[in-house]
């Protein structure tokens, strides 16, 4: 790999890890201020908010100016987010601004790879970044949940600078201060990445034609036979992920007695089990990509055993080794956990391969990113939206558990239906190998 590659891996890391640890500091923040508790799920939806509304623009943003610039502009638009927070601002507004950087980083993060890598790098390159990504999700949220846990909240807060009042008197304000300087971290690394020299002849501004365009980019993977059944299931993974990723935490609290330092830890376990069942997923060849549509079916039966299951549930043991001492029951939900995320990575790895390969045969790679980028976020806008009415009417844990879960089987067992009255009359490996509709 080139040397310019491995600068794009380091900004997209810090980048990454701060937008996770910024979610628990910005929970931690309206907890602090006693929001309601139908406000959390509001912090994602506001955050990919940006993602919808600017989806037929930020391609083109991304094209007309080096790649390694934009990344750093659209990372200067995180550090302000991340800084309005800091200073007194709304935790969803400025959770917004940061979802604003982070809708027009992305093209950019993947458009750079096709003009610095040859096309045989590609496949490898990008399974690079996705791994570092999920890693990064699993770091940022550790690191949020220990930033603002008591221990080191403690040590921060007790650090003093003379003749300086900082107005960082709280464990969210000091968790977003130390958060702030790693997109700081990852704005220099991005002064870093190399011009790949690549400019593109004219990028459209007209406002108007961009929607046009992106209308009939929506419509087309829409009616492919391939990309309908692969768009829909990233977007309904996508939309379920962002949920279940704060259901967790709720979950986590009122059956385990957990805070939300340890919640965090738990939402770190689903996204190993993600990236394990990634790791299992990649020797899944294209053409049986469509073989493991099942398993998003195991995936909601299994979210649904965490309705039943508690603290007083299992047995009262302890392990103890290294210095550490583990409940038994603390044991069995992070297994289970990383149960569902080991399912939900192994079915959407091979969907979200078909679904590229589907867009790039059909049209460009960059707008297939934007209408990939539009359903997710737009997904899970609609399912936290849901999520939040039901926080606020104080449905029961369980009961949200069981509604999610059965709406996952069930769209998962539509998806499956879709898909066979699709290949009655067509060879799915024909549409793979010919790239027709």
């Amino acid at each position: 790999m080139k040397r310019g590659f491995y600068t794009i891996m380091a900004a997209q890391f810090f980048s990454s890890l701060a937008d996770n640890a910024l979610l628990i500091a910005a929970i931690s923040l309206l907890i602090q201020i006693s929001a309601p508790e139908w406000m959390t799920p509001l912090l994602k939806l506001f955050f990919g908010l940006s993602y919808v509304l600017l989806a037929a623009f930020v391609g083109a943003f991304a094209d007309a100016l080096p790649k390694g610039r934009v990344m750093f502009m659209t990372n200067s638009i995180k550090i302000v987010g991340c800084l309005t927070m800091l200073f007194g601002a709304h935790p969803l507004f400025a959770y917004a601004i940061v979802g604003l950087g982070a809708a027009a980083y992305s093209p950019a993060k993947y458009g750079i790879l096709t003009e610095l890598l040859p096309a045989e790098d590609l496949v490898k390159a990008n399974g690079w970044i996705e791994g570092l990504t999920v890693g990064s999700i699993i770091m940022g949220t550790l690191l949020g949940g220990q930033l603002v846990g008591e221990q080191l909240s403690t040590m921060m807060l007790s650090i003093d600078l003379p003749l300086i009042d900082t107005g960082i008197d709280t464990a969210p304000q000091a968790a977003i201060a130390v958060i702030a300087c790693i997109y700081a971290m990852a704005a220099v690394v991005n002064l870093r990445i190399p011009d790949t020299g690549v400019r593109y002849a004219h990028q459209e501004r007209n406002p108007a034609r961009l929607i046009i365009d992106f209308a009939q980019c929506f419509t087309t993977l829409w009616r492919d036979k391939l990309g309908q059944i692969s768009l829909a299931v990233t977007t309904l993974f996508w939309g379920a992920g962002a949920t279940l990723q704060l259901i967790v935490l709720r979950w986590a609290a009122s059956a385990l007695g957990l805070d939300l330092t340890q919640g965090a830890t738990l939402q770190a376990v689903v996204a190993i089990g993600i990236a394990a069942g990634a790791v299992l997923a990649a020797r899944v060849p294209l053409k049986r990509a469509l073989s493991v549509l099942p398993v998003g079916i195991g995936m909601g039966l299994l979210v649904m055993t965490l309705a039943v299951f508690r603290r007083d549930s299992v047995p009262p043991i302890v392990f103890e080794g290294f210095g550490l001492q583990v409940p038994l029951y603390l044991v069995v939900a992070s297994l289970l956990l990383m149960m569902i995320g080991g399912l939900a990575g192994f079915f959407v790895v091979p969907m979200n391969a078909l679904l590229q390969h589907r867009g790039h045969v059909l049209m460009s790679a960059g707008h297939s990113i934007a209408v990939q980028n539009f359903n997710e976020n737009l997904s899970v806008m609609a399912m936290l939206c849901v999520y939040a009415v039901l926080v606020r009417y104080e449905l029961s844990v369980p009961t949200i558990i069981i509604l999610f879960g059965l709406f996952v089987v069930t769209s998962m067992l539509l998806v499956m239906r879709r898909h066979r009255m699709n290949m009655r009359r067509v060879d799915p490996l024909t549409l793979i190998r010919e790239g027709r509709h």
